[in-house]
């Protein structure tokens, strides 16, 4: 029998839980495309002020859902798992750890840690999704799979990696970056009041403290800024799988 050290994505609050889990596990730049095919693609950019109710109500139930979801699971899993859904987390190079990579942002270690990193999501997602429902997919899906990607490829041997923190990155990154790559002063507006508020999170990418997933936050980061970077191409790609869906449904 082995020891796990689970090592859970830091919590903005600077809250840091490790835990021993039993594990049954085998071991061993300035864009120079042209503006036009900037907005093309595009949304038409952050609205501060929704003109109707469902532009209210759509991002909170969207959101108001996957929160409720990390709750949910959180109870299930202490109530009546005693953690074992912990053990779907990402163990770096490990083939069972690519699993990881969808479930680990759904879990968390204690209450704690999932109730810090509970405003920020609610805070940063809601933001993101001034842009509207498709930037904040894009930004969701781009930075859930570039921030597990990066802790399975570069997390610490012998760790099992959880926590929805590496999402908080990405919108946080997302947010910061947008405003350079669309110029837009809304953006800019936007991005001024998340480095004022959400500024002092951009020292979680740095290994300084043990027992927190610096490669989660990280690559997280990264995943939000290179949503940004290359928005356009992804909102063209993302219309094609909904065309293909549509034409096949």
């Amino acid at each position: 029998m082995n020891w796990l050290k689970i090592v859970e994505f830091d919590q903005p609050s600077g809250l840091i839980q490790t835990h021993r889990l039993e594990a049954t596990f085998l071991d061993g730049q300035q864009s120079d495309r042209p503006v036009n095919r900037l907005l093309q693609f595009r949304s038409p950019g952050m609205n501060l002020m929704p003109s109707t109710p469902d532009a209210f109500q759509t991002p909170a139930m969207i959101l108001g859902s996957f929160i409720l979801l990390l709750w949910i699971l959180e109870a299930v899993d202490q109530l009546l798992l005693q953690n074992r859904l912990n053990r779907l987390g990402i163990r770096p190079r490990h083939q069972q750890g690519l699993r990881g990579i969808l479930f680990a942002p759904l879990l968390h270690g204690t209450w704690g840690h999932l109730s810090a990193n509970t405003v920020p999501l609610l805070v940063l997602g809601w933001l993101v999704m001034l842009g509207g429902i498709r930037e904040f997919a894009i930004a969701t899906i781009t930075t859930w799979l570039i921030s597990g990607l990066g802790v399975w490829l570069f997390g610490g041997s012998n760790t099992l990696h959880i926590g929805a923190s590496g999402l908080v990155f990405g919108y946080f990154g997302f947010l910061l970056s947008r405003s350079y790559f669309e110029y837009n002063p809304v953006s800019a507006g936007v991005a001024v009041l998340v480095a004022l508020i959400y500024g002092p999170l951009i020292w979680g990418v740095f290994p300084f403290r043990r027992g927190i997933s610096w490669q989660g936050h990280l690559f997280g980061f990264i995943g939000g800024v290179l949503a940004a970077r290359y928005l356009p191409e992804l909102q063209q790609w993302f219309t094609k799988l909904e065309t293909l869906w549509r034409s096949v449904t």
